[in-house]
């Protein structure tokens, strides 16, 4: 059941098309509008035709959690958990790094793909506990109305991925004239969303809709969020209770201490050399 506390919607306190590079779309980092939205703090939204993007190589992580979306193609992957193969279109695949991981991916041949990757801060319990990943098929994600419930609960699904903290991530996929309504469970006062393809007006501004590429941050109140489809749309939303700790940045790592990000990368950096002696570190970026 869903435990928001009324349906008045909420308003857009900012809304950004992000800085594109190549085929990837930055939208939230941890240094801009993560430190803002955190348990969320980084989103990329990318694009691609798998001839011109070669994909990620082996690169390390730790301090937090990835979610890869995929909304159209597939990829390929492998990661120090041990675990590899195919992420199909309508895939998922999360990567709780904790105290340090190495994972790569790549598109596969002739497949053009679309997707979200998402960041989530970790918590103390979590940081620097071990790594752990998960990969599931399309037919494994509930879903409630148009909603697929990609982390968290919502309504009458729920997602295998148990989020680290309180906080829902939701695919919608709407037709052109469909409304949806999503009201946040209790205490989720960090809401934002971000639009992939099509037009979306939100709330009551039907006059400067939601733009395909662009995510909008909502204010920190108790509404639910409306949405009203002016063309075929989809697009990623996410709400959370707020993250109570600092951000402490490294390179490819976000910790709530100095102390537990040094210890985080002084892991990544033991298992990047164990890496390069089994020579899986060619493509690293």
């Amino acid at each position: 059941m869903n435990t928001a506390l009324t349906t008045s919607n909420r308003a857009i306190v900012y809304r950004t098309l992000g800085s594109k590079h190549g085929p990837i779309t930055r939208l939230m980092s941890p240094s801009d509008l993560g430190e803002h939205l955190k348990p969320f703090v980084f989103l990329d939204h990318f694009e691609a035709e798998s001839s011109s993007f070669g994909g990620f190589g082996m690169h390390p992580h730790s301090g937090i959690a990835t979610l890869t979306w995929m909304m159209q193609g597939s990829v390929s992957y492998e990661d120090t958990t041990g675990k590899e193969g195919v992420l199909p279109v309508g895939g998922v695949e999360w990567m709780q790094a904790g105290g340090g991981v190495w994972h790569s991916s790549s598109p596969t041949a002739g497949t053009p793909m679309r997707g979200f990757q998402l960041w989530v801060a970790l918590p103390p319990k979590y940081e620097n506990a071990d790594a752990y990943s998960s990969y599931m098929a399309p037919e494994e994600i509930e879903q409630d109305g148009p909603a697929r419930i990609l982390m968290g609960q919502y309504g009458s699904a729920k997602s295998t991925v148990a989020p680290p903290s309180n906080m829902n991530y939701l695919a919608v996929n709407l037709k052109a004239g469909e409304s949806w309504t999503y009201l946040p469970p209790a205490g989720h006062s960090v809401a934002w969303a971000a639009l992939s393809r099509g037009t979306v007006a939100v709330g009551e501004l039907a006059d400067a809709p939601m733009a395909a590429g662009e995510l909008v941050v909502f204010d920190q109140s108790v509404g639910g969020i409306s949405f009203k489809a002016l063309e075929d749309a989809e697009f990623v939303i996410g709400s959370a209770v707020p993250h109570a700790h600092a951000l402490v940045l490294g390179r490819y790592s976000v910790h709530t201490s100095t102390e537990a990000l040094q210890q985080g990368e002084a892991t990544i950096k033991q298992m990047g050399v164990a890496l390069a002696a089994q020579r899986r570190l060619q493509k690293q970026v």
